[in-house]
C-alpha cells in the first residue's frame, strides 16, 4: 500500500521562501520490508483471493522479524499468523493452523491471545475441539498470561467451546473457582451451566444403559428363540423318523438296545414278564408321541 503525502520535502519555485535549519523535513518514516509484504499477503488474501500466495508471503516473512523492534515485530508476527490461519482454512487445510503458528512461536503460552482465539473458533466450528484443549489449558495456567484482559474472554471461550462440549466438567469446574478473572455472578452463572451439563451427562450415560440392557436382553431372547426352533426341527425329524419305522422293527430296536446296554437274556423265562411290560411301554409311548404329532403347533 503506497502512502499519498500531501505535503512536499521542499519548498515550491517561485516562493522565494528558504527552509530554516530549524524546522525539519516533514517527510513520512518509510515502511519497513515486513509492514509491506504483510499489507501484500493481506491482499492476497483479501483482495485477489490468492491463498496460496498469501500463506507463501507469511511464511517468508515470519523468519526475519528479528530485524524489527520488540513493539513492532509482535505486532506484525501477529498479523501474519492471523492472516496465515485464515489462508490455511480457506484452502481447507485447517487441521495444520495449530503446529503451524506454533514453529513460530515453539510453545502455546507465547502466543498471542488473538491468534489463540482464532484457533478455538476454528477447530470448534470444525467440531474438533479437543484438538486445542492443551494448548489452551496450558496458556490459562502460564501466571504471565492472567493479568492479560484477554484472558476473560479466553477463559470463557476455552469453557463454552472445548471444556463443555467436551464433558470435562472437573476441568471447567476448577477453571472457574481458581481464575481471579470471573466475577461473583458471572462465575456463578458458569457453575449453574456445570451442573446443568452434568445432569445431562448423566441422564445420557443412564439412558445409554438402559439401551444397552435392553439389546442385551432382546439378544438372549431372540437366541432362546432360535433354539426353540431348533429344538422342534430336531424333534420334527425325530417322530417323523420314528413312525417312518414299522412297529416290529421299533420293538425289535428297543430289545436290541436293551440287550447292549442292561445285558438280560430275552430267552430265559424270568426276562418275559420284563419283556411283556417293554412292549406295552412301548406300544403306549408310540401311541402318545403320534397323539401328540397331529395336533398342531403354532409358531
Amino acid at each position: 500500500m503506497k502512502s499519498d503525502s500531501s505535503t512536499p520535502a521542499a519548498p515550491l519555485r517561485g516562493l522565494g521562501v528558504p527552509l530554516r535549519s530549524s524546522e525539519p523535513v516533514c517527510a513520512a518514516p518509510a515502511p519497513s520490508a515486513a509492514v509491506v509484504l504483510l499489507e501484500e499477503a493481506a491482499d492476497f488474501l483479501v483482495v485477489h483471493l490468492d491463498f496460496g500466495a498469501a500463506l507463501q508471503t507469511c511464511e517468508r516473512v515470519l523468519p526475519s522479524l528479528a530485524n524489527l523492534d520488540a513493539a513492532t515485530s509482535l505486532e506484525v508476527k501477529c498479523s501474519l499468523c492471523v492472516v496465515g490461519i485464515q489462508a490455511l482454512a480457506e484452502m481447507n487445510r485447517w487441521q495444520e493452523v495449530l503446529s503451524w503458528v506454533l514453529q513460530y512461536y515453539q510453545v502455546p503460552e507465547k502466543l498471542p491471545p488473538k491468534v489463540l482465539e482464532l484457533c478455538v473458533l476454528l477447530y470448534s466450528k470444525m467440531q474438533e475441539p479437543g484438538a486445542v484443549l492443551e494448548a489452551v489449558s496450558a496458556w490459562l495456567q502460564d501466571p504471565d498470561n492472567q493479568d492479560l484482559p484477554e484472558y476473560r474472554a479466553l477463559a470463557e471461550l476455552h469453557l463454552q467451546r472445548v471444556l463443555l462440549p467436551l464433558g470435562c466438567l472437573s476441568e471447567a469446574e476448577e477453571l472457574v473457582v481458581g481464575s481471579a478473572g470471573f466475577s461473583e455472578e458471572e462465575r456463578l452463572d458458569v457453575l449453574q451451566a456445570i451442573s446443568k451439563a452434568r445432569q445431562q451427562q448423566k441422564h445420557h450415560c443412564s439412558g445409554s444403559e438402559e439401551a444397552q440392557k435392553l439389546n442385551q436382553e432382546g439378544s438372549f431372547s431372540h437366541k432362546f428363540l432360535s433354539l426353540l426352533m431348533l429344538l422342534r426341527r430336531l424333534w420334527d425329524s425325530t417322530v417323523s423318523h420314528f413312525f417312518s419305522l414299522p412297529f416290529k422293527k421299533s420293538l425289535l430296536a428297543a430289545l436290541i438296545l436293551c440287550l447292549l446296554v442292561i445285558r438280560f437274556d430275552p430267552a430265559s423265562p424270568s426276562s418275559l414278564p420284563f419283556v411283556c411290560k417293554l412292549a406295552q411301554l412301548f406300544h403306549r409311548i408310540q401311541e402318545t408321541v403320534f397323539s401328540l404329532y397331529r395336533l398342531p403347533i403354532h409358531d
